[in-house]
């Protein structure tokens, strides 16, 4: 991942932190994102057997995605504003151990309302994590790796959908979707222990008050354009990507091992494409954008065609991994650029818009998909991201950066 060096956030003390104790606490970040990432998108890959296991339907299982999604956009200006007093470490280690309560009593629920307000719960701490993270990673190592961090953290986004989520439908189809969320408890419980011994104490930097945080889409053209273009993007792609397993299911006649097979190739695509990104923003951060979201457009017609075959359906999910892992590094280089000297705050507004339209596209998709058949989810996939490559190509320069 490459960045403007000025995106930095700036020092809490007049001393670096020694690189020994710095890298181990950003192997801590990078595992907190795969739990949180993982956790956040597990129902993707388990939506036919918990709608089975509960009496309800796909529709009413991707609300799992829609409730954590709402919670995490809606909230974390708030609460990221709100704790902009409070020790970064501190205030990580309480995410996670609500991660750890909540996925232990959704493996333990009775009844879905409680599931899904244990994922509501789930949802802010989520947001605030994505919000915090990353400056956090780069505020621990030296200020000349500082964008080396970013980028290895945005790499759990990497390993949660190569391994991850494929693994959580591996677990489901050895025992049951309760068991793989009981995991999942144990899985942050540990990562929760590796944070609080490995990261240091980091005072909040950066964070500024909610009236300033929601003033700057209105200040700066530049992250508002961003912004719309993330919107089309991530309501497009999760509007489809969360219906996958019914859709192959119910045209593939797919079994528990091929999805398992389809949502790993899907996170390998995504690992090359995060590759690729990471190359190809150097020269054009929208230029990247603009040309993964085609791949993407190309894939999904591509899973309309010959997705109905086996190979068709690998074939449709490598290249949209693929197109993903470039457009989702592109669009955080955007939002960085636009407003480096507000970190916190512009994450904050990504995170808002990002897992806002992760919760619309599912409830979307899943409208479509009762009412009008899975099949519709992905031609309105395809829409809305012909909607963000036009806002893309149409409104912006050619933006580079420059290596760190």
């Amino acid at each position: 991942m490459t960045v403007h060096e000025e995106t930095n956030p700036p020092a809490t003390s007049g001393e670096p932190v020694p690189p020994v104790r710095g890298w181990p606490g950003v192997a801590a970040i990078t595992a907190s994102l795969f739990v949180f990432l993982t956790t956040e998108l597990m129902p993707i890959g388990l939506l036919t057997p918990i709608g089975e296991s509960l009496g309800v339907s796909v529709g009413a299982v991707g609300l799992m995605v829609t409730a954590q999604g709402v919670a995490a956009g809606l909230g974390v200006p708030f609460i990221v504003a709100w704790s902009r007093r409070v020790d970064r470490r501190r205030l990580l280690t309480a995410l996670l151990v609500v991660l750890v309560i909540g996925n232990l009593i959704t493996s333990i629920a009775p009844n879905y309302p409680l599931i899904l307000g244990t994922r509501l719960v789930m949802g802010f701490a989520s947001g605030v994590f994505w919000a915090i993270g990353v400056s956090m990673a780069m505020r621990i190592v030296p200020e000349r790796h500082a964008n080396r961090a970013a980028a290895v953290v945005m790499s759990g986004i990497s390993v949660a959908t190569v391994v991850g989520i494929p693994l959580g439908t591996l677990l489901e189809s050895a025992g049951d979707w309760r068991t793989t969320f009981l995991i999942w408890s144990g899985l942050s419980a540990l990562v929760l222990l590796a944070v609080a011994v490995t990261v240091p104490s980091l005072p909040s930097a950066n964070a500024v008050p909610v009236r300033e945080v929601f003033g700057l889409p209105f200040r700066n053209v530049r992250l508002r354009v961003v912004l719309i273009m993330v919107v089309f993007f991530v309501l497009g792609h999760f509007g489809a990507y969360t219906f996958v397993r019914p859709y192959l299911e119910q045209g593939a006649s797919a079994t528990a091992g091929f999805i398992t097979v389809v949502l790993v190739v899907f996170g390998i695509g995504g690992a090359v494409g995060n590759f690729i990104g990471g190359r190809t923003v150097e020269r054009s951060m929208r230029g990247s954008f603009v040309v993964g979201g085609l791949i993407m457009i190309a894939a999904l017609v591509l899973l309309l065609t010959v997705g109905t075959g086996r190979i068709g359906g690998i074939v449709a999910m490598i290249l949209w991994g693929l197109a993903f892992g470039v457009v989702q590094l592109s669009q955080i280089n955007l939002t960085l650029s636009a407003a480096p000297e507000a970190f916190e705050a512009t994450m904050s507004l990504n995170t808002m818009a990002y897992n806002t339209c992760i919760a619309l596209g599912a409830l979307i998709g899943g409208l479509f998909a009762d009412h009008v058949g899975v099949t519709s989810v992905v031609l309105f996939g395809i829409v809305l991201v012909a909607l963000a490559v036009i806002v893309g190509a149409a409104t912006g320069r050619r933006t580079t950066t420059r290596a760190s």
